[in-house]
């Protein structure tokens, strides 16, 4: 089956995931992390890239990154992954690839959908059952976005500066957002949007997005309300992307 095309477009957000090999981890110690994160930071400023949210797992990474050019995604993507297969593969005496194909990635609709896709990333650690809190977790952007601890690898997008003028309070207010769970329709969702590397929104925002990129949009299932992002008709079953 041929590869579904890539939407690029510049000055939206999108959700990356990138996942290890066979499920296999692609961190195996501390420095690791520190590494990625080094090159995360580096290559998003060559590259004209906005990160909003992060989570690096034992064997998978998200990120929600606004680009500012329409090749800067994937430009950052071929950065980090260049640099850190080579460093992976030189510190453990391995070859080969690291990552399980291409990574995967979605345009989200920043009014409706980006804070749910910040705790749907954040969260991962706790739906892993690694930690009982965010907080706790320290290969993650919610310590800067929840706590306030610096993080120079993030800039907050303007839906998050809008939760309150005073940072404080804003990261209260981001803070309240995780005492619920994100529902099952949320999660299958962002979950669906990825597989099929479709548009994230509500209303006619795929439909423009897919138009604008000058692709086409996903066939919908009869029945389902306009701009839900639908399953294929055929009976493949949705991937794993971990959480």
């Amino acid at each position: 089956m041929p590869r579904r095309p890539r939407i690029k477009l510049a000055g939206l957000p999108q959700h990356i995931v990138q996942r290890g090999i066979n499920r296999e981890p692609c961190f195996f110690a501390e420095e690791d992390y520190h590494f990625y994160l080094h090159w995360l930071e580096k290559s998003a400023a060559d590259w004209h890239c906005h990160i909003h949210a992060y989570v690096l797992m034992t064997n998978h990474v998200h990120l929600l990154v606004t680009p500012e050019s329409e090749a800067g995604i994937a430009k950052l993507m071929q950065a980090i992954g260049r640099r850190y297969v080579q460093y992976v593969n030189r510190s453990y005496h391995r070859t080969g690839s690291l990552w399980e194909g291409r990574y995967k990635s979605s345009v989200i609709q920043a009014e409706t959908y980006l804070l749910t896709c910040m705790r749907y990333i954040e969260l991962n650690p706790i739906r892993a059952s690694m930690v009982q809190d965010p907080a706790h977790y320290r290969w993650s952007s919610y310590r800067h976005n929840g706590l306030g601890q610096s993080d120079s690898r993030i800039t907050p997008h303007p839906v998050f500066l809008a939760l309150n003028r005073d940072a404080t309070e804003r990261q209260a207010a981001y803070r309240a957002l995780f005492r619920s769970e994100l529902d099952e329709e949320a999660l299958a969702d962002i979950r669906l949007a990825l597989s099929q590397s479709q548009p994230l929104g509500h209303g006619r925002f795929g439909d423009q997005i897919c138009a604008a990129a000058g692709i086409r949009r996903t066939q919908r299932r009869p029945g389902r309300p306009a701009g839900k992002i639908e399953q294929s008709t055929g009976t493949e079953s949705q991937p794993d992307f971990g959480f």
